[in-house]
């Protein structure tokens, strides 16, 4: 079993990297590495989207990665051949059709959804959304198993997919508004929060999707 975190020079992976590594070892999930070989994509068995930064560079940078070649195989794996994906953050957000983050960009198109500015109604709610919130789940799913409506995770960005089809949303926070935290479809899940930063909620996470058998 490997699991590829994908390394598209968009952030900060050594975090997300000895999270996932950590949890493989404990479920006993096999191998977990960073690369940015598209060869490691294609005979990867999970994949993993980490990004931070603005989503016009992210989805520039997934672009150019191998010269191209990284998403030609991320495509493959996850909409030919289903392998379980998860994208976190940016890598979340570029799981929509389009993000309006400073100009209209393309998005993958697998989630039913547009991305755009956080706007609370109260003042007092800062953007970026930075800190800890508390989850409440709208749609089951094996991956939240054993995670709970009012178990926090930890949050920074400023922009948020807002999701056109229902079951496609399976959790969001309170933050002035519904502020959508986890989106899925079929082998496809992405978190909006930072799993490998939000503790034993996480954690968790990173632990079903690991053993996640779609």
């Amino acid at each position: 079993m490997l699991t590829v975190l994908i390394d598209y020079e968009s952030g900060n992976l050594h975090s997300a990297a000895k999270a996932f590594q950590r949890m493989a070892q404990e479920v006993d999930a096999g191998e977990v590495i960073v690369s940015s070989k598209a060869e490691d994509v294609a005979r990867a068995d999970r994949i993993v989207l980490p990004g931070d930064g603005a989503f016009p560079a992210c989805r520039q940078a997934l672009a150019g990665a191998g010269e191209g070649s990284v998403l030609e195989a991320l495509s493959e794996a996850v909409e030919v051949r289903g392998r379980p994906f998860l994208g976190i953050c940016v890598g979340m957000q570029l799981m929509a059709k389009t993000g309006f983050e400073y100009e209209e960009t393309p998005g993958l198109g697998w989630i039913d959804g547009e991305v755009h500015r956080i706007t609370p109604a109260d003042p007092s709610f800062k953007v970026p959304h930075m800190g800890w919130n508390d989850l409440v789940i709208d749609t089951p799913h094996p991956v939240l198993a054993g995670i709970e409506t009012g178990q926090h995770a930890y949050f920074v960005h400023s922009y948020h997919m807002q999701v056109a089809t229902p079951s496609q949303l399976l959790a969001h926070v309170d933050y002035g508004h519904p502020v959508t935290a986890i989106v899925g479809r079929d082998t496809m899940i992405g978190t909006q929060f930072h799993p490998e930063k939000s503790q034993a909620t996480g954690l968790r996470l990173i632990a079903n999707f690991l053993t996640w058998k779609p």
